[in-house]
């Protein structure tokens, strides 16, 4: 699925005071959504999604420059996860009809980097992770066969049986598991939900901005604040 940002959106007509502007900055940086900044600023909800517009619109373009620098090069956790309505019946996960598949690397004490993919396939997995991830590092990943090629790749290949209820090992003086990048699952997943659905034509803005929050959620605040200083100094960012 392509990157459909938001439309581009101006803030220069929208006039409110400095006050409640950092007011709703602030909101945005903790995750509140639209309706409840709108009545928290005391601000029309319209305008609350004009500059929410706009504040995701300057983490989206951060979020790609910094996909540009980041190198991952070992001990990294691999795992997909089935982004979509839940359903009473009918099978979930690995195989489940009309879900958003999602690649995810999280490099242990680092970024993790998400993918929307077709389906969950070695053909779609192998030549992200071969393009993301040098040869040689130690990737962790769970039993799914897609990841069974990453030996012949030069990979030092570490993996957890789920299907036989194995979800951490220690081996030596690592711990064999892909726990961090299935907090990554879990916490995305719960802050998504709180939209009450998302356009799926926007699901990948909304997947990418989950990203850049969950690598900077110890100095989220900071870092939202830094992107609108840096905009006001060259606006042309977006």
């Amino acid at each position: 699925m392509p990157l459909t940002q938001p439309k581009s959106v101006s803030i220069k007509r929208q006039r409110i005071s400095k006050l409640k502007f950092s007011f709703l900055l602030k909101c945005f940086a903790i995750d509140l959504t639209a309706i409840q900044s709108a009545k928290l600023v005391n601000l029309n909800r319209n305008t609350v999604n004009r500059y929410y517009t706009f504040f995701r619109s300057l983490l989206v373009s951060q979020a790609l420059k910094e996909r540009q620098m980041e190198a991952i090069e070992n001990g990294v956790e691999v795992d997909e996860s089935y982004f979509g309505p839940r359903r009473p019946k009918g099978k979930r996960g690995r195989g489940a009809r009309g879900k958003i598949v999602v690649l995810g690397l999280l490099k242990r004490h680092g970024k993790v980097y998400a993918q929307i993919i077709p389906d969950a396939s070695k053909e779609e997995i192998l030549p992200i992770i071969r393009s993301t991830v040098k040869s040689g590092a130690d990737i962790y990943t769970d039993g799914w066969g897609s990841y069974d090629a990453l030996a012949v790749y030069g990979y030092n290949h570490k993996k957890v049986n789920h299907s036989k209820n194995e979800f951490a090992r220690q081996e030596t003086d690592e711990s064999i598991h892909i726990n961090g990048v299935e907090s990554f699952w879990s916490w995305t997943k719960r802050r998504l939900a709180k939209f009450n659905g998302i356009p799926k034509i926007l699901f990948a803005v909304y997947l990418l901005e989950s990203e850049w929050r969950f690598n900077h959620r110890d100095d989220i605040l900071v870092s939202v604040r830094r992107l609108t200083r840096n905009w006001r100094r060259n606006p042309s960012v977006i």
